[in-house]
């Protein structure tokens, strides 16, 4: 499914932990709604039965956990029953869809700080999920000495097999955002995501604009 053969627009948020994406993604669809949008939240790994099965091997993995190649077939995994059984209907019926995370965190995680490379990633979501991206992705980016103390300021229990990985991993993370981001000027608008939820969220308002006016009639 094209984004022409689709009247729904699918937002998803991007960016490494702790920059506050699920914050985010609330207050994108509480303004959305407010706009008189329908509008369906999730978040990846997950959003369906079999994605936060799947989600929860992912990131409390038994036994000494997966290797790089199982991890990344998982994500996909668990992508292809979200894109199948949420995602694509959701935005069939012309719904609004605003995901925490989507293809972009495995091609960041895995392609990039994981080493698997992106082609590998990409043939995966090719084939797992007919290659659908986002109408737009936002990249929230925080500096990296305020990351640090966000993460140092959340409880220990919050952390998983990925969120509790080193520092040098997280710095590759988001060196491989930026990578991305940079390559790809028209899916991708990169947000600060430094000063209070709200600043961010006015922000990401302005950023997602062109996509607020078409679906009011006006043009990108």
């Amino acid at each position: 499914m094209s984004a022409a053969e689709r009247t729904g627009c699918f937002i998803a948020l991007e960016g490494g932990e702790g920059v506050g994406k699920s914050t985010q993604v609330c207050l994108l669809a509480e303004a959305l709604t407010a706009r008189g949008k329908q509008v369906v939240v999730s978040r990846e790994p997950g959003g369906t039965p079999g994605a936060e099965a799947i989600r929860e091997l992912l990131l409390h993995p038994p036994g000494k956990g997966w290797t790089a190649e199982a991890e990344a077939l998982l994500f996909a995994a668990a992508r292809a029953d979200h894109v199948a059984r949420l995602i694509r209907p959701t935005l069939e019926k012309g719904i609004w869809v605003v995901c925490d995370r989507f293809v972009d965190s495995s091609r960041a995680y895995q392609g990039g700080a994981g080493g698997l490379g992106d082609p590998a990633i990409r043939a995966l979501h090719d084939f797992g999920s007919d290659g659908l991206r986002p109408d737009c992705t936002i990249l929230l980016e925080v500096d990296e000495a305020r990351l640090a103390e966000r993460l140092s300021a959340r409880d220990g229990s919050a952390s998983d097999a990925i969120g509790g990985r080193s520092a040098d991993y997280h710095r590759a993370v988001a060196q491989s955002f930026r990578r991305l981001a940079g390559a790809d000027p028209q899916g991708f608008r990169i947000v600060d995501g430094m000063g209070t939820p709200f600043e961010v969220h006015e922000r990401i308002l302005e950023a997602l604009e062109p996509w607020l006016a078409a679906a009011n009639g006006g043009l990108k």
